[in-house]
C-alpha cells in the first residue's frame, strides 16, 4: 500500500539505506524530489545521487506526523510533518519540514514518484481547516 512505501521511505532514511529508499521509488523517467531549499530533481539518478550525498554525512533522522491523506484506487497525495532530529556535536535539535508525497499504484505495486519537502515552523505544527462549502 501507499503507507507501506511510506513506511519504507522513512525507516531507509532512519537508516541510511540508500537501496531500501530507491525501491520506494517509481522506475519512471520524471518522478520528481525537491529537499527544503534545494532544486528541484528529476529522474531517479538525480534523486540517488541527492541521498547519497545526504548520507555521506549520517542518517536521516526524520518521523512523519499529522499525516493528511488523500487516497484513489491507483494514487494517494500524504502531506505530513516531518520532525527531523539534528544532532551536532554541541547539541540536539529538532526541526520541522512540512513535505507532499505522491504515490501511484505501478504494475511494481506502490511506488513513490514524488517527495516534495519545505522548511517548515512553529507554526507549521497547528492545523487550520476550512468550513466546507457546499456547492449546488
Amino acid at each position: 500500500t501507499a503507507d507501506d512505501i511510506e513506511a519504507q521511505f522513512y525507516d531507509a532514511l532512519q537508516t541510511g539505506d540508500i537501496g531500501k529508499l530507491m525501491a520506494c521509488w517509481a522506475d519512471e523517467d520524471h518522478i520528481v524530489c525537491v529537499h527544503p531549499g534545494g532544486p528541484r530533481l528529476i529522474g531517479s539518478a538525480s534523486i540517488r545521487a541527492a541521498f547519497e550525498a545526504m548520507f555521506a554525512n549520517g542518517t536521516i533522522a526524520a518521523r512523519p506526523e499529522q499525516i493528511n491523506k488523500v487516497d484513489s484506487l491507483t494514487s494517494a497525495v500524504h502531506n505530513v510533518i516531518e520532525r527531523v532530529a539534528l544532532i551536532t556535536a554541541d547539541s540536539k535539535r529538532e526541526a520541522l519540514v512540512v513535505a507532499t508525497n505522491v504515490y501511484q499504484r505501478t504494475a511494481q505495486g506502490w511506488r513513490m514518484v514524488a517527495h516534495h519537502a519545505s522548511p517548515g515552523t512553529a507554526a507549521a505544527h497547528a492545523e487550520t481547516h476550512d468550513i466546507p462549502q457546499v456547492l449546488h
